[in-house]
């Protein structure tokens, strides 16, 4: 069950790679980083900057942020921003995430390399 789980997420990585991913720091950067992802947007200033940038140039985005209160609550605005501007949102890969009870962004490069 956990090997099916971690194929899904590599192939749903895979997927995505080419499309822009939004986290909350530094530590989620460097774990998306590691697993190949190279379009990556940090929530690095006030959410409705990050939404107008993104909108401006992306017609699709991964938001990435954590299974924890604060990263729910960011990933809804996040979602209602873009969603407003026209930006499609796929959400497949935190749902897999969520699946596979990955609750933090930093830790998925563990949980993939586990045994």
């Amino acid at each position: 069950m956990v090997c099916e789980k971690r194929d899904e997420i590599f192939s749903l990585i895979e997927k995505y790679k080419d499309i822009l991913f939004i986290v909350e720091g530094k530590k989620d950067l460097a774990a998306l980083l590691g697993l190949g992802v190279r379009r990556i947007r940090m929530l690095d200033c006030a959410l409705y900057k990050v939404v107008e940038e993104v909108a401006a140039s992306e017609k699709e985005v991964v938001v990435l942020t954590d299974m924890d209160k604060k990263g729910k609550e960011l990933y809804g605005k996040l979602v209602s921003g873009l969603s407003r501007r026209g930006v499609v949102v796929r959400d497949e890969l935190r749902e897999a995430l969520f699946r596979a009870r990955v609750s933090h962004v930093e830790g998925l490069a563990r949980f993939l390399k586990e045994d």
